[in-house]
């Protein structure tokens, strides 16, 4: 059975209309959350940008939702997470003008995503911020476009972090500087979590990306 993404928040109605031409944020939140979690972040984000911000596939909880589920943590099924990437490109396919910059950005499994989504469309995405994630343990076909295009991508993480494991982060360490234009950034005592100091990097990433 295919999956199919059909819940999204979008800018508020009461804010501009979106305009051709300006680029889109594209949020995705982490396992047992929802897409009104990150869209929270939209305001301390540089203004230009619109956003929109999709519920993941997969129940977990009344509330709560995922883009795969957890069998081994840090090494999900390779085919649900191809899966679920498949149906966000579907999503933007239908939804998303193909000339407009998306930059998505994701926290722990939504940051996996974010990987994912350069990996399975490299040339789909002007830009990626992944917030405390990590990267799909297989080798894809779009890796070697990446290894040439090296799209700018974000990679912030707190030192305390507990729910993503040491060798996890080691990997996407690892595998981000060889398939991106990458900004590390490591947050003394900050747990599995956003801090302010981080938004305010990621919003200056996000300033240099769409200049």
């Amino acid at each position: 059975m295919s999956v199919v993404i059909d819940v999204a928040v979008r800018r508020q109605a009461s804010e501009p209309p979106r305009a051709a031409g300006r680029p889109l944020l594209l949020f995705l939140h982490g396992f047992g959350s929802h897409e009104g979690d990150l869209a929270g972040l939209a305001s301390f984000l540089p203004g230009r940008f619109d956003w929109v911000s999709l519920r993941a596939p997969i129940v977990v909880s009344a509330s709560g939702y995922a883009w795969f589920p957890i069998t081994t943590p840090g090494l999900p099924d390779p085919a649900s997470v191809i899966s679920s990437t498949a149906a966000i490109l579907d999503w933007l396919d239908a939804n998303v003008d193909a000339s407009t910059p998306i930059v998505p950005i994701g926290f722990s499994q939504g940051g996996l995503m974010v990987t994912q989504l350069l990996r399975q469309a490299p040339a789909r995405f002007a830009a990626g911020v992944v917030l405390s994630g990590f990267s799909l343990d297989a080798e894809l076909p779009g890796d070697a476009e990446l290894e040439t295009t090296r799209p700018p991508v974000f990679f912030g993480r707190g030192d305390v972090d507990e729910v993503i494991s040491p060798e996890t982060t080691a990997r996407i360490s690892a595998w981000l500087p060889r398939h991106s234009t990458l900004t590390e950034k490591v947050y003394p005592g900050l747990a599995h979590s956003i801090s302010a100091e981080e938004l305010a990097d990621v919003s200056a990433f996000l300033d240099d990306v769409a200049s």
